[in-house]
């Protein structure tokens, strides 16, 4: 048994069971793929694989069992491998980072330019995807780090922390008549078709659960991923935007007015997450601190 057979079952499940894809990600041959996959086989006396012909199906019940020990024999490997390389050189190294576009676009700007001062020979990786991917990336190990308001939150493989917290708000043109209301209702949006994000971004369920909770039918004409997006189609007069405060600049978004929906929306904590017992590095470690400046995370992480 050798790291590299573990490896080849891993990538194995990872790439569904496709042996050709399973040979360009460890870069070797197919025909070397299914020989450590049989030879691994043979040694532990049972097969992992369901096969049909020389189709891999999926796992076996002993390959469901030894999948999860092969996980955490890579993944301690890697700790070794990451605690070697900390000593040897604290300011080198790689960070993959996985958000969302509005944490990309929006939050991590400063946290992001600090940290390149701070760390200017370590490599960042942004990777820009829906929270669903970022748990993926996370959990196979191809992110250190992921930031989403979705998705994060309950994951056994993963531990979460709060970033910050906040409310939805709605932009409107200038001149639109909800700028004259001297009170904002979920009532008069509805009147409205609706331009926000779309399902499973940026707190966009909070925005559903609220209008089904006041039993109002709303028309969203349009949903993105994209928070400039939505902007753009507000200020073209497709409809009212419901949006991430933090996307509105009030120098740069000139023909569009902000209103406050703080006490129409729920809160949503946008969350900071790591795979659970992933050694990691200083550089990594104050990246988290950056971007969830909790005392008891900093303290968790040993970070002074």
């Amino acid at each position: 048994m050798n790291f590299q057979q573990l490896k080849i079952v891993r990538e194995t499940v990872r790439r569904g069971y496709n042996l050709t894809a399973v040979a360009d990600a460890i870069y070797t041959s197919q025909p070397g793929v299914s020989k450590n996959i049989k030879d691994l086989e043979d040694e532990l006396g049972v097969e992992l694989f369901v096969r049909r012909g020389k189709r891999l199906l999926g796992l076996t019940e002993p390959g469901k069992e030894l999948i999860e020990t092969v996980e955490r024999i890579l993944r301690d490997a890697q700790n070794l491998r990451n605690i070697a390389d900390q000593f040897a050189s604290r300011e080198q190294g790689s960070l993959t980072v996985a958000t969302t576009h509005t944490q990309a676009r929006y939050a991590l700007p400063d946290v992001i330019k600090q940290f390149k001062e701070r760390y200017p020979q370590v490599h960042l990786a942004l990777h820009q995807c829906s929270p669903r991917e970022i748990v993926e990336m996370l959990v196979s190990g191809e992110a250190d780090i992921g930031i989403a308001t979705e998705a994060l939150e309950g994951v056994p493989e993963l531990v979460s922390f709060p970033c910050y917290a906040w409310h939805h708000a709605v932009i409107v043109p200038q001149d639109h008549p909800l700028t004259q209301l001297p009170v904002l209702t979920l009532e008069a949006i509805a009147e409205w078709p609706i331009v926000t994000y779309h399902e499973g971004f940026t707190g966009r369920s909070q925005i559903d659960k609220v209008f089904a909770a006041a039993n109002l039918d709303v028309d969203i004409v349009l949903s993105a991923i994209d928070a400039d997006v939505i902007k753009t189609y507000v200020e073209v007069g497709l409809g009212i935007g419901i949006i991430a405060p933090m996307a509105f600049n009030a120098a740069k978004d000139t023909g569009l007015a902000l209103l406050p929906g703080d006490h129409l929306f729920p809160v949503s904590t946008t969350r900071l997450a790591v795979h659970r017992g992933v050694f990691l590095r200083d550089y990594a470690r104050h990246f988290v601190a950056a971007m969830a400046p909790d005392a008891e995370l900093a303290e968790t992480l040993g970070i002074p």
